[in-house]
């Protein structure tokens, strides 16, 4: 019967009730997300995939002496070289910029080091100063340049490359009187604690104790097959924790996010694009100067071939590491991971019957399957299509 109908047998109808409330919207920065998905979110999933993948291989194939501690410090020394290249790199992808010239600015800051102690005679903690004022002063030329003529960044530094190449020829040329190799570098920048800071190992006395209870391996006169930790590898660790902390705890961290996200939009927001792209760029070239300045105190010599192809393997580290080409998305701690990837197919195929010349298929095939690993997670995760 209707609704208001009256007389016998009539049901009286319920109040209308009015149209049904929708349910409210959660946001989904508030909604809770379970730690798997958490895990995959983050980008250095595919290199610590990779790593994983990547010792197995070599536990099955390797020579056991491969993981001795011998070993792994012959794998982690070019590793953490690569590394703080890797990290700085990183950070400027995330930034959304490239920079191709950090491998010429290892050679050129190599000669900048070298002349001012051999050539110039100044005092190491000089020298050291002068690097890395000429190499931030490089860096922030290309991070200007690209900014004022709005070309690419992947332009611009490409002939950073070459321009710097080639002035460390001619530079080296020039002191040497044409040679292009600078020697004598480690025994004019003698001893002391600064120099311990950037060469030869640390830890010496911990080591030389470790092999004395035998709980290390040692030569027969007691000395310990592994002097110490290199310092490099030290370098590396310390400026791992650094950007890693810079990236997630801090707003400059944001900052670099959102500039490599949508500049317009950070510009909008407040963010000083301008200032943190060229900062990045000033770091990856400080990143170079390092490494020139532990290679060259280590090796007691500078040339021009100092830091070939670096700047490829960098950039290819941080892509291993989860960086987006495109920008945005990115980790240091990936980056981490990726040398360390890179040093142990370098240095473990010579472990192995394998021919090492196929390292660069082993690094050509771990770069399309990271990337490829990262998206399809990433889409999986996120949504996108």
């Amino acid at each position: 019967m209707r609704a208001g109908a009256t007389g016998p047998g009539a049901v009286a109808s319920e109040p209308s009730a009015g149209p049904a409330k929708a349910p409210p919207v959660q946001d989904e920065r508030l909604r809770e997300v379970s730690l798997l998905t958490r895990i995959m979110r983050r980008p250095e999933l595919g290199a610590v995939a990779g790593l994983v993948l990547v010792t197995i291989f070599f536990f099955l194939t390797a020579d056991r002496t491969m993981f001795s501690l011998a070993g792994v410090m012959t794998i982690l020394a070019p590793a953490a070289q690569l590394g703080i290249l890797a990290i700085a790199a990183a950070l400027l992808m995330i930034g959304g910029e490239f920079d191709l010239s950090i491998g010429s600015m290892v050679a050129f800051a190599g000669l900048i080091f070298g002349a001012a102690i051999v050539a110039w005679q100044l005092p190491l903690p000089v020298a050291i100063l002068a690097t890395f004022v000429v190499a931030a002063a490089a860096g922030a030329v290309n991070g200007q340049i690209t900014i004022r003529t709005k070309l690419p960044s992947f332009i611009v530094t490409l002939a950073g490359l070459f321009m710097l190449r080639g002035m460390t020829l001619v530079g080296l040329k020039w002191v040497t009187g044409g040679s292009t190799q600078l020697r004598g570098i480690g025994d004019a920048a003698g001893e002391g604690v600064l120099r311990s800071l950037f060469s030869g190992h640390a830890f010496q006395g911990l080591f030389s104790w470790l092999a004395a209870n035998n709980l290390i391996d040692k030569f027969d006169n007691g000395m310990p097959k592994v002097s110490g930790v290199p310092v490099s590898i030290l370098w590396f660790i310390v400026l791992a924790g650094i950007a890693t902390w810079v990236l997630l705890r801090t707003r400059i961290g944001n900052w670099i996010f959102a500039a490599g996200g949508d500049a317009n939009a950070a510009r909008n927001s407040g963010v000083p694009v301008n200032r943190v792209k060229t900062g990045l760029f000033m770091l990856t070239a400080c990143a170079a100067a390092l490494v020139a300045i532990l290679t060259v105190l280590d090796a007691g010599s500078t040339d021009a071939r100092r830091g070939v192809q670096k700047e490829f393997e960098a950039i290819i580290a941080a892509v291993i590491g989860g960086c987006l080409l495109t920008g945005g998305y990115g980790s240091a701690i990936g980056a981490f991971f990726g040398a360390i990837i890179f040093g142990m197919v370098s240095i473990g195929l010579t472990y192995t019957r394998f021919d090492s010349d196929w390292f660069q298929v082993f690094l050509g095939a771990m770069l399309l399957l990271a990337v490829l690993f990262n998206n399809f997670i990433r889409k999986k995760v996120t949504g996108e299509r």
